[in-house]
């Protein structure tokens, strides 16, 4: 840890820094960050239009889950509801700011992610072209990847993911000589 004090005009700002782990921390928030917004976007789009999620996901012209079975709403919303939970784990993971819970965050994507790419692996619907099918199963690791991330890159220990707020220390002002005052 760094510390590096300075003055100002009411008093002393002290400023602690985290040179140990400076990469590994913000490559931690990082990966948060990328999987509360992947969580998001996906949760949301199944949420609250689950068939236009149904028919058109991930987007781009491609179609990976109408060619794997009929439409089940039911299903749609679980899944866009399991997402917005993976990502509100996620986004406290990120406003806690402790190394613990972005541990926690990770296990929980590494326990749907695992058997999310086993699945991707091992079962191609026929409708899915090559190209498709192998995005499909990249985008599946990559979970996993990140998920792995969250759990590996933070180090020992419970420390804060972001450097601590610096702290103020003021001093009393003096008063100015003058004139003795009287008291009558």
């Amino acid at each position: 840890m760094r510390i590096s004090v300075e003055g100002t005009q009411e008093g002393l700002r002290v400023r602690m820094r985290f040179e140990q782990y400076r990469r590994r921390l913000l490559a931690t928030r990082i990966v948060l960050a990328v999987l509360a917004v992947q969580g998001a976007v996906v949760g949301l789009w199944a949420t609250f239009a689950p068939h236009s999620w149904y028919t058109s996901f991930p987007g781009f012209g491609m179609q990976w889950i109408s060619v794997d079975g009929p439409y089940n709403h039911h299903l749609a919303g679980d899944v866009g509801a399991f997402f917005l939970a993976l990502t509100a784990v996620t986004i406290a993971a990120l406003v806690l700011n402790g190394t613990a819970v972005a541990r926690v965050a990770g296990i929980g994507w590494l326990t749907f992610s695992v058997p999310h790419v086993v699945y991707h692996a091992f079962h191609r619907p026929a409708e899915h072209g090559t190209v498709s099918f192998t995005i499909s199963v990249v985008s599946a690791a990559l979970l996993v990847a990140l998920g792995l991330a969250a759990v590996l890159l933070p180090p020992r220990g419970d420390i804060p993911l972001t450097d601590p707020n610096p702290i103020n220390v003021r001093f009393p002002r003096r008063r100015q000589a003058g004139p003795p005052r009287r008291r009558d």
